[in-house]
């Protein structure tokens, strides 16, 4: 049952995706690494207004409150609103269950022809940190690890805990893959 989110009583907007790309586009050009500081910090700023569509996606769909679904229901939830609301397909895995990798192959912030060198989804980072974290006992942190802006067929997206994301971060600059790192808490 599809449901649509109306858009005038809510704190959202229609945003195409090409304003987004020219946005990266322009702050890489007219910032240079301090472009995505900018874009997760928007994206953290939204996350609330995401959420509490949500919210009432999922009252619409009589499915009830984020809180009270099991990990697999909100999931499940989670990847089908982002998917009616345009940003693209969700699958979301635990990995080492340690954190969560969330991938799309056809994510609405990348530019499978974008060309760069590292992934770039940096708003989408922001706005899942937020998201997410509204369901966790903690505040969680986002990295992206692969991305279609960067030559990758997918964007995947790790989530878990300030402190296990910056493990993973510490090992991956040491040369570790996400895998290593992660397997390395399990």
């Amino acid at each position: 049952m599809a449901t649509n989110v109306d858009l005038s009583s809510s704190q959202l907007l229609a945003f195409p995706r090409a304003s987004l790309g020219a946005l990266r586009a322009a702050l890489i050009r007219d910032t240079g690494g301090a472009f995505a500081t900018f874009l997760q910090e928007a994206g953290y700023a939204g996350g609330d207004a995401v959420f509490a569509s949500f919210r009432g996606w999922l009252a619409d769909r009589g499915v009830g409150a984020p809180e009270s679904l099991g990990v697999d229901m909100f999931q499940a939830q989670a990847a089908e609103f982002f998917r009616e609301m345009g940003w693209g397909s969700l699958e979301i895995t635990p990995l080492h269950d340690v954190v969560a990798m969330v991938d799309s192959g056809d994510w609405a912030e990348s530019d499978g022809a974008g060309g760069l060198p590292y992934p770039a989804c940096h708003y989408s980072t922001g706005l899942f940190a937020d998201f997410f974290g509204r369901t966790a006992d903690a505040p969680l942190a986002v990295l992206e690890v692969e991305c279609r802006s960067s030559g990758s067929h997918q964007c995947r997206f790790l989530v878990g805990s300030a402190e296990v994301m910056q493990h993973l971060y510490e090992r991956m600059a040491a040369g570790a893959s996400y895998d290593e790192a992660a397997a390395d808490l399990a």
